[in-house]
């Protein structure tokens, strides 16, 4: 796996090769690693805006995903590299929205709706973002893709 520091908002921050044990029945990424790969994109965008493991580790605070939708568009196959290019849709004092879309050859096959809070492990509850946490979220922030904030229909 292969996270990058992007150069603004929609940028590629993470790569990631399909795992053969990954596959499933149908000869296809199964489900579940749709969701990894997600979460590990989710990792490098933690860690680009500073809120990486050295931060967990100092504060005790963290991102806790308190929502996700998951649109499984066009299949993965075994022996693939996938691609997850990162969009922040909106950032408030203590939560995030963002989505993650994977890409395989440029082509969209899959897309994950977040709402996440920064949580204060110890206390067990959401706290806000610390300032510069917040200014780094901010300035990532783009408008929201046709598919976000769709219900399952």
């Amino acid at each position: 796996m292969t996270a990058e520091p992007g150069t603004g908002a929609g940028a590629v921050l993470f790569r990631q090769p399909v795992r053969p044990e990954w596959i499933d029945y149908n000869g296809h990424l199964s489900e579940a690693y749709y969701v990894l790969v997600f979460g590990f994109a989710t990792d490098a965008l933690m860690e680009r805006v500073g809120l990486g493991p050295a931060y967990r580790e100092a504060t005790g605070r963290s991102l806790y995903t308190v929502e996700a939708h998951v649109r499984y568009l066009r299949e993965v196959g075994a022996g693939t590299e996938v691609e997850v290019r990162t969009r922040v849709l909106s950032v408030g004092a203590k939560k995030v929205r963002f989505c993650h879309e994977m890409l395989l050859e440029g082509d969209l096959r899959a897309t994950e709706e977040l709402m996440a809070l920064h949580v204060d492990q110890a206390a067990g509850s959401a706290v806000p973002f610390p300032p510069e946490v917040a200014d780094r979220l901010s300035a990532l922030v783009e408008p929201a893709p046709d598919y976000a904030g769709r219900s399952i229909g």
